[in-house]
């Protein structure tokens, strides 16, 4: 398989909002819901991206990274933030919820990225994490990933999304945790 460089990786974005979004904006592929005595948590996961919605009572903040933004409300954006590089935030929505999330993006060589793909697929298998391939128009292979740990008061979730055509891994950890 040969991996050509996509310049398209540039328009991962990370969005934070002080709302549920609807789950028809997006292609969901599996999901998963945790209701904690203090909170819900659901986390949904779709090829190249996901959504992560924490409540506590009436105060809801959700965590989508995509490719694309186009067909998703402004109401109840809080913040973007573009997915390249390394990045981290915290931020306490409405003394409620507390927020942390980091974000590392990488650019792989195709011996790399296969090893990679191999490495994170067995770990999403080992671990029980949600996980979904899919081939591109190019027949190349891609591998979204979210990893998700339940705790009393916080959630941990971690996502990987590699995309073969770039040779690109996203990886964020987020934690969102009862204020």
């Amino acid at each position: 398989m040969s991996i050509h460089k996509s310049p398209s990786v540039q328009t991962y974005k990370l969005l934070l909002y002080h709302r549920a979004l609807h789950p028809e904006l997006f292609g969901i592929q599996d999901r998963r819901t945790i209701d904690q005595s203090d909170y819900e948590f659901e986390g949904w996961i779709m090829p190249g991206g996901h959504v992560l919605r924490f409540q506590v009572g009436n105060h809801c903040v959700s965590e989508a990274v995509l490719d694309h933004d186009a067909q998703l409300p402004q109401r109840g954006l809080l913040m973007t933030l573009p997915c390249l590089g390394e990045k981290e935030m915290d931020q306490v929505v409405e003394e409620t919820v507390g927020y942390v999330t980091s974000v590392q993006t990488e650019l792989l060589s195709d011996n790399l990225y296969l090893a990679t793909f191999n490495e994170m697929r067995d770990f999403a298998q080992e671990t029980e994490a949600m996980w979904h391939t899919w081939l591109d128009g190019d027949g190349t292979q891609n591998l979204s990933i979210l990893d998700v740990q339940r705790y009393k008061r916080e959630i941990h979730a971690q996502s990987y999304h590699l995309i073969g055509s770039a040779g690109f891994v996203l990886r964020t950890q987020t934690i969102f945790e009862v204020a």
